[in-house]
């Protein structure tokens, strides 16, 4: 009796913990926010090295009241990935060095995912999702009809600060397009031009029109989205509503686009691309970048990180798809064939043939 008492006491312990660690789970995105405000990743690729405790709270001009709240700070975001940390030997003085993911954080880089991380972690938008609840019991579409009123894409037509926001995020993670197009130039070979539909101000355009210099491509995303937008010779941008029509062009190219929308109108968006490359024949074709779920074969944190997107697809009405959902989509669109190239890291790469 007194071993199953300590087995039972143990396995609510156990429940105590993981219930805390996801109690606490703010705190991540919460000192994330902190380290970019603060401008630490930058403080510590300007170093050269890693850099002491003692140096990294002098450089941050910071009362030395609060270097505790800093050692704090960074043996958190250590634990999670975000730095690493070591002992000096001479004195044990704490050194930070930065990881794979806070190099992604370091201002001017190719791959500076700050605007990101501002975005993610802005107060009023992560604020929404306190409102889960009544929205799960209410009528609205949408979580931000909720919270705001108004769907997520009214709220940033209607407030310039937050549609700029969202712009540079977006930008910021089309960045890592040329990181990926080495593993892919065979998608891209061979067409003469392309319509990127949501390609917003033209970063992930820009990048495959620099690598493919014959390539013509059309950004085509909402009138006020585009307007005054300046293009070049093989780059132009055309306002309209995809769920209206699509240019025409060998190949159209949906990033980060479909898991926005539920199936009854990523299906309508798939049908208009389909309208768009239909002249081309067998030539034609939609390239989507996108999440595939596939929490069997998938690493446990690259499966968090898409079922964490699938969430906040949720609150948009959107969601992320797992190869059978994709599918089904695919076929009720009228598309026959598809291969997925697993090369973005989180995100794959879809071809999608008529």
């Amino acid at each position: 009796m007194g071993s199953m008492n300590n087995q039972n006491a143990m396995e609510l312990f156990e429940g105590q913990a993981l219930l805390y660690m996801q109690l606490q789970g703010h705190l991540r995105t919460t000192c994330l926010k902190w380290a970019v405000q603060l401008g630490i990743p930058d403080i510590i690729q300007n170093h050269s090295k890693p850099i002491t405790l003692s140096n990294l709270v002098s450089t941050l001009q910071i009362p030395p009241s609060k270097a505790c709240f800093v050692q704090r700070f960074m043996r958190f975001l250590a634990h999670n990935g975000i730095f690493d940390i070591h002992e000096r030997q001479e004195d044990h003085e704490p050194t930070y060095a930065l990881t794979s993911a806070s190099k992604l954080l370091v201002s001017g880089s190719d791959h500076c995912l700050s605007p990101m991380v501002l975005l993610k972690t802005d107060q009023l938008l992560t604020s929404t999702f306190h409102q889960l609840g009544e929205w799960t019991r209410g009528e609205d579409a949408t979580l931000y009809e909720t919270a705001f009123g108004t769907n997520i894409w009214e709220f940033f037509e209607k407030t310039p600060a937050y549609f700029s926001l969202f712009n540079e995020a977006m930008a910021s993670d089309s960045l890592k397009l040329n990181l990926a197009l080495k593993n892919c130039t065979s998608v891209f070979e061979g067409l003469d031009s392309m319509v990127d539909v949501g390609g917003g101000t033209g970063t992930t355009a820009r990048i495959i029109c620099d690598a493919f210099p014959k390539l013509k491509c059309v950004v085509f995303d909402l009138p006020h989205v585009v307007a005054n937008l300046l293009g070049t010779n093989h780059l132009s941008f055309i306002g309209g509503d995809m769920f209206n029509s699509i240019p025409q062009a060998d190949a159209v190219l949906l990033k980060w686009i479909l898991h926005n929308w539920n199936d009854e109108n990523c299906i309508k968006i798939l049908e208009k691309c389909r309208d768009s490359i239909s002249s081309k024949g067998n030539k034609g074709k939609v390239i989507i970048i996108d999440a595939v779920i596939n929490e069997k074969l998938d690493d446990p944190d690259v499966t968090q990180a898409k079922l964490g997107l699938d969430i906040i697809m949720s609150a948009m009405n959107g969601k992320e798809r797992s190869e059978k959902e994709w599918k089904q989509v695919f076929m009720e669109a009228g598309f026959k064939h598809y291969k997925i190239f697993p090369i973005f890291g989180f995100r794959s790469l879809i071809e999608l043939y008529a």
